[in-house]
């Protein structure tokens, strides 16, 4: 936990943590029972192994290896398709390639392999790529609730089923659709995972939820302490690799959903030619000043102009602006060029007065490691709506959005 107050102001970040660290206002400030949901997560795991058993899945053998996957989904069930992307690495036979549109890409047809995921079974736009996957003759599965419009659409095309026992909202069911593409990829040969791999998922996220939860003080919660770092301040979220770099939009998306704050996601090493000039912004407490000229500066410089006072003190913190913080998801298997850019992040951050928050992947195999900082980042999003005064599990403007659409 930061010990810097200065970001939110030292009366209201105090208030923040003792919401954090009394049971009957966590209890009040979640009556959707999102902790309870996340906590679930390592409950999907295994009931998506039993479904995916009980389910007719021979269409999907190695020896008739589709020429690409197209995952079908949205938001956390695009989220299972970036899983799989991930996982599979560069050295898959089979590309995978997820789509969140309501089209199919024009060169996907009988030779491709389409899986439409969708928790409710009625995501428009998963529908109508099922829909057209059926039409053009593709090798289709679908994932979703029993009794859903994409159960009948799955029906009707003859093609297997997953059925999802939705246990909450969609955002907090990612195990539950995650789990069945993994199953099905494993049986093509795109990955390598294994019934004891998949055991080894569901106890890091036991593991996680009993350190994250509700009863255990901020101090020695990492759920806790990692919402209050970020408590008053603007999320920037970068991954180190393709496996946390799903990570990292995970996070991203649940800060955007549970916690209702507007979050950056990156991932290096593109974010140090991108995202990186944001540390030179006003968001960032120590860069919004000039420092020195640049060189070359020419004719065009405006420091002479009239108005323009660009002499600003060293410790002058940027006025009217919330401050940038930095969260870096480490890999250990990260590039060892895309190491040095994160320890040079982390140093040129610090400079900037940029708050960094480091979460570490462990584990030997990628789904472990990808449990673990999923999880506690999911935690860490609905304790900073709660720190904050907001229901985690309020929809209202995505409801009011829908209702103008429809």
């Amino acid at each position: 936990m930061s010990d810097d107050l200065d970001g939110w102001g030292g009366a209201e970040f105090v208030l923040a943590a003792d919401r954090l660290d009394t049971p009957d206002v966590i209890e009040a400030a979640d009556p959707g029972d999102m902790l309870r949901q996340v906590a679930s997560a390592a409950a999907q795991v295994r009931t998506a192994l039993r479904s995916c058993a009980e389910t007719d899945l021979s269409a999907f053998a190695a020896d008739g290896r589709p020429r690409a996957i197209v995952v079908a989904g949205m938001g956390g069930s695009g989220l299972a398709g970036e899983m799989l992307n991930a996982m599979a690495g560069l050295s898959s036979p089979v590309q995978v390639v997820v789509s969140q549109a309501e089209r199919l890409p024009g060169w996907v047809g009988a030779a491709d392999a389409v899986v439409a995921v969708s928790c409710s079974g009625g995501t428009p736009e998963t529908l109508a790529i099922a829909t057209e996957a059926a039409r053009r003759g593709c090798r289709l599965a679908a994932v979703g609730a029993e009794g859903s419009p994409l159960h009948r659409i799955a029906e009707q095309a003859s093609a297997p089923f997953i059925p999802v026992v939705p246990l909450g909202l969609a955002r907090s069911m990612l195990w539950a659709v995650a789990v069945p593409l993994l199953v099905i990829a494993e049986r093509i040969g795109v990955a390598r995972i294994g019934t004891d791999v998949y055991e080894l998922a569901a106890s890091r996220l036991e593991e996680i939820s009993h350190q994250c939860r509700p009863a255990s003080d901020s101090f020695v919660n990492p759920g806790k302490s990692l919402a209050l770092d970020l408590v008053g301040e603007l999320p920037m979220v970068w991954g180190t690799s393709a496996l946390s770099g799903v990570a990292a939009r995970r996070f991203a998306s649940q800060l955007q959903e549970n916690a209702k704050y507007p979050a950056i996601y990156g991932m290096l090493p593109e974010a140090a030619h991108s995202q990186v000039a944001a540390f030179d912004g006003p968001f960032a407490p120590r860069s919004s000043r000039l420092s020195g000229q640049e060189p070359g500066a020419g004719p065009d410089d405006m420091s002479e102009l009239p108005g323009w006072d660009l002499d600003y003190e060293e410790d002058e913190a940027a006025s009217g602006f919330t401050a940038l913080r930095l969260i870096l998801i480490a890999d250990p298997d990260e590039d060892p060029r895309v190491a040095s850019q994160r320890a040079a992040v982390t140093e040129l951050a610090g400079q900037r007065g940029i708050g960094i928050s480091e979460l570490a992947m462990d584990g030997e195999h990628p789904l472990v490691r990808l449990a673990g900082v999923i999880q506690l980042a999911d935690y860490a999003s609905v304790y900073l709506a709660i720190a904050s005064g907001i229901d985690p599990g309020q929809t209202v403007a995505i409801r009011d959005l829908r209702t103008r659409i429809e």
